[in-house]
């Protein structure tokens, strides 16, 4: 297909990221993702290269873009752990792009991404620098949920399919049409399962009126703008537990050490419990987090706490680095922070679909945090 494009952007506007921007974004995706959304530093590796290789990865606000441009959403699917334990292959998302315009005959003018969180913050990045296009500066979640018709984009009314799906072997899967999101989310979990456990999957195009009315905003500026901090706090002997919180007005809600690890596959999902004994200001404390890829419900001493959509972040005590739940490990000592979640998570349409309820915790609320310092 002869590519008939016309910018629907100003390139003047792009922001072309650094290495240095990378290393950033590594770390303040990892906070986002609330664990899950892939392993952010072989996300990191995988972009790293592409950078080196002359890629150029581009950043472009979301106001800066034209409102009937086409914009496509990708992002990986499946379980973190398999992930971690099978390398991609690199070009995966460049053939669902591939795939897009071919199926719909239609150039794509931006990248849009899924979730910022973990790796899933890079991947839309490679897609688009190996599709010469740029990423727009929001993504579908501002963190990590498990399921795809957990977005923004879905929640607000965009139909996910016609969507396609690749895996590192070369396969390709279109999904035609779904009659719900949910049956969408079915099906390519049932695929992915047959895949191996992870693939790369873009969803049906949106215009950028869309995209600019429903996405959470800003999302590469705040990963970026949080993992600086934490890596200036490093450097400077600051608390980075404590920055994270500061920037996002959040609240240190534990420190402790993990006692016992229960996770396993299921279904295309990495589930399990964490159990935590407190130590320095929680000593003598007991905690735990449910986990269906990302960190779900925090309980203090049997207590619900802290509920998705809500961010339940788990960070190396030491460092203030993110850890991931597939990189979990026994006696790690780690520190819990809750952060609240974006407005566009909060509406009762939203928690429909992100809530403690769509989780399998249909007796938990949803008690939505408030900022540090305000009241809740």
């Amino acid at each position: 297909m002869p590519d008939t494009r016309e910018l629907t952007y100003d390139p003047a506007d792009l922001w072309e990221l650094t290495l240095d921007d990378l290393e950033a974004l590594e770390v303040g995706a990892g906070i986002l993702g609330t664990g899950g959304g892939g392993n952010p530093y072989q996300g990191k590796l995988l972009t790293r290269e592409a950078m080196r290789a002359g890629y150029k990865m581009t950043i472009l606000a979301t106001e800066k873009i034209a409102d009937d441009a086409l914009c496509m959403s990708i992002g990986g699917i499946g379980a973190p752990v398999v992930g971690t334990e099978r390398i991609r292959e690199g070009r995966e998302g460049l053939r669902c792009l591939q795939g897009m315009e071919e199926l719909t005959g239609r150039k794509m003018d931006a990248i849009v991404c899924e979730e910022i969180g973990g790796a899933n913050s890079m991947n839309p990045l490679v897609t688009a620098a190996l599709g010469g296009l740029p990423v727009l500066d929001c993504d579908g979640m501002g963190r990590a949920f498990p399921e795809m018709q957990m977005t923004t984009f879905s929640i607000y009314g965009h139909s996910s399919t016609p969507s396609v799906m690749c895996d590192l072997h070369g396969n390709r899967v279109v999904f035609q049409h779904a009659v719900s999101e949910v049956f969408h989310e079915r099906m390519a979990r049932a695929c992915v399962v047959a895949q191996g456990g992870a693939a790369m999957l873009a969803t049906a195009p949106m215009p950028a009126s869309f995209v600019r009315q429903n996405a959470i905003p800003q999302s590469y500026t705040k990963a970026i703008r949080l993992g600086r901090a934490v890596l200036d706090a490093r450097r400077n002997g600051d608390d980075p537990v404590a920055t994270v919180c500061a920037l996002e007005g959040g609240r240190h809600v534990f420190t402790g050490k993990i006692t016992d690890l229960k996770r396993h596959l299921r279904g295309g999902f990495a589930v399990g419990d964490l159990e935590l004994g407190g130590f320095d200001d929680f000593q003598g404390q007991t905690a735990s987090i449910a986990i269906q890829n990302e960190f779900l419900i925090f309980r203090r001493e049997g207590e619900v706490e802290v509920t998705v959509p809500d961010l339940i972040i788990v960070l190396d005590v030491d460092t203030g680095y993110p850890i991931t739940t597939e990189m979990l490990r026994y006696g790690q000592r780690i520190a819990v922070l809750a952060v609240p979640c974006h407005d566009l998570l909060r509406s009762a349409r939203a928690l429909d679909v992100v809530g403690p309820a769509a989780f399998g915790y249909p007796e938990i609320p949803f008690a939505p945090l408030a900022p540090l310092g305000q009241a809740a």
